[in-house]
């Protein structure tokens, strides 16, 4: 007897199953079939609009696709035959490039506002719960639902694929390069789309805005690379921002467009490329190592981000990562920054240079602590139970606590977030005492109110947490993004530059901007109100544990004595 595939298919991952079903359905397909030929045909009329006309009333006709101009007004040139020559590989090579910019975003933002509202819709209906109980494996699961909630748009795209092959061997591409660039497509759509798993678990308090405003962070990151690398300017930074490349595919068009038709002069991003180092190893020299080492950060991040999948999926309410992964991410992180963070321009004040690197260093680093403070710190109730367990284990030692403190599940996060500092200093300190002049000093000026200002932070975030109220998560999560953001913009309305008043800049997000400025009396004055804070913020929350503890243990207790008197 043989087995329908669909039923092998159920089989190897019911959920997909599910997803196929609910999704592959006649009206449906006749939806996306349209939609991909109708945008193919709209940007081949683009194109064909773009191609010199051979109207023959026309004084003069004008198209970069002529093979021959004038030299004098640079118009188009007729042949013996009356026609205008076109240089049909350009024109099919900025088809193949205007194409796969769009496809690229078409896949990431739409496939994330796919995948985060989907998750959101399970999780009104109650169904998330149900398919959690269920015997599925979380990979197998969210497996699923990343290959199975955006099938209409993995259609959509498939649909497309003849005219991008069609177009890439017009302009004479090599092929294994057009496999290579879609093995990083491949790579970085599973990278964001795991990241968009994350964030649809973890933001179910926002509702169904949560969708557009994933959808949105994603569109503005694309564009912002893609300018970047296509806008015509300067494509590097050489600072630690240069990273950000790693994760797109555009990237990779230079290299492709300078395999068609290598004019440097006409693509000044395949030369600005091409001098991307990492540790001084020269990762954009090629083709193929720009694209293995996006594909290494690709696969490296989607395998943090499946982590911290399988751990919270099963367990909704524990924390998105374990202490030991944390310091494991960000060690990894440092490592991938501070490589690019060494480059450095010619012609340019290297002291200078090195210190406008450490600042993108910093501003990269106030996104990563903000993430850890979400992902590390435990919620009301299981602080509750630690403190409880804390409270009834006071005989163990010393060392034993503050082990429970490093990597215990359920301990206050700022220890582990202030070990995670401790790891992104002690990768800085080396590079920053190797600077000449005041420009050192000032970077560990910087440094070290950063690294206050971050455990600032993370005991305001833990402190929330600890609120009764049921959104204390969005409590939290808002008032430590408008410690982050509000401070600069207030300052800007009022025309408080660092320049004029350093001081209330120190206790900015950004105090690297004031260090220049600002005098050895206020730096002080500023680090002992910082670990005053400090101070005050951790009593406040040493106070409300033992308080829970003492409280939880009374409650325990009652409950047996009146379980004994039942039973007596």
């Amino acid at each position: 007897m043989t087995i329908a595939p669909l039923d092998k298919l159920g089989d190897w991952n019911p959920q997909l199953l599910r997803e196929l079903k609910g999704r592959l359905r006649p009206r449906n397909l006749l939806i996306a079939l349209p939609i991909s030929l109708l945008g193919q045909l709209l940007l081949l009329m683009s194109f064909a609009s773009q191609l010199p006309s051979d109207d023959a009333t026309a004084s003069s006709v004008y198209s970069k696709y002529c093979l021959t101009r004038s030299s004098q007004y640079g118009e188009c040139v007729r042949d013996a035959l009356g026609h205008f020559p076109v240089n049909w590989q350009q024109w099919w090579l900025d088809v193949f490039v205007w194409l796969s910019i769009f496809g690229f975003i078409a896949l990431l933002v739409v496939g994330t506002h796919l995948l985060i509202s989907d998750l959101s819709r399970e999780e009104q209906r109650g169904t998330l719960n149900f398919i959690r109980l269920s015997p599925q494996s979380t990979t197998s699961v969210l497996s699923g639902k990343l290959l199975g909630v955006p099938i209409l748009l993995y259609l959509v795209a498939a649909l497309a694929l003849p005219l991008h092959l069609w177009a890439a061997f017009q302009a004479e591409i090599p092929a294994n390069m057009i496999l290579g660039f879609y093995g990083v497509v491949a790579a970085s759509c599973a990278c964001f789309y795991s990241i968009a798993l994350i964030y649809g678990l973890v933001s179910a308090g926002i509702g169904g805005f949560q969708a557009w405003l994933g959808s949105g962070a994603m569109l503005l990151l694309l564009y912002i690379l893609t300018a970047l690398t296509m806008g015509g300017g300067s494509a590097l930074s050489n600072t630690s921002g240069d990273w950000l490349h790693l994760f797109s595919p555009l990237a990779l068009l230079p290299y492709l467009m300078n395999a068609s038709i290598p004019v440097t002069e006409t693509y000044s991003a395949f030369s600005q490329l091409s001098k991307l180092t990492w540790f001084n190893l020269p990762i954009g020299a090629s083709f193929w190592s720009m694209a293995s080492f996006s594909a290494l950060n690709c696969g490296l991040w989607a395998y943090l981000a499946w982590q911290a999948l399988k751990r919270c999926f099963h367990n909704p309410s524990a924390t998105l990562l374990s202490k030991r992964q944390s310091y494991s991410l960000t060690a990894c992180f440092e490592v991938l920054i501070l490589g690019f963070a060494l480059q450095t321009r010619t012609g340019h004040d290297r002291v200078n240079e090195l210190f406008n690197n450490f600042t993108y260093i910093l501003v990269l680093n106030l996104f990563l602590f903000a993430f850890l403070m979400a992902a590390l710190s435990p919620h009301r109730q299981a602080l509750q139970d630690w403190a409880r367990y804390r409270r009834e284990r006071k005989s163990s030692r010393l060392v034993s606590r503050l082990q429970n403190l490093v990597w215990g599940e359920k301990s206050p996060a700022l220890v582990a977030v202030g070990l995670n500092l401790a790891i992104a200093v002690s990768m800085l300190v080396p590079w920053i005492s190797t600077w000449p002049g005041q420009r050192g000093i000032q970077a560990l000026v910087a440094l070290l109110l950063s690294v206050n200002l971050f455990l600032i932070y993370a005991s305001i975030a833990q402190l929330m947490l600890f609120m009764q109220t049921q959104k204390r998560a969005l409590w939290a999560a808002t008032t430590v993004t408008a410690l982050i953001v509000l401070p600069p913009i207030i300052f800007g309305l009022l025309s408080l530059s660092p320049e004029k008043v350093a001081a209330v800049w120190l206790f900015s997000a950004f105090p690297w901007a004031a260090v220049k400025e600002a005098t050895s009396t206020t730096v002080i004055m500023t680090v002992m109100s910082q670990w005053l804070m400090l101070a005050l913020l951790n009593i406040q929350t040493t106070r409300q544990l033992r308080l829970a503890g003492e409280s939880a243990t009374k409650a325990l207790m009652e409950h047996s004595a009146r379980s004994g008197q039942r039973s007596v």
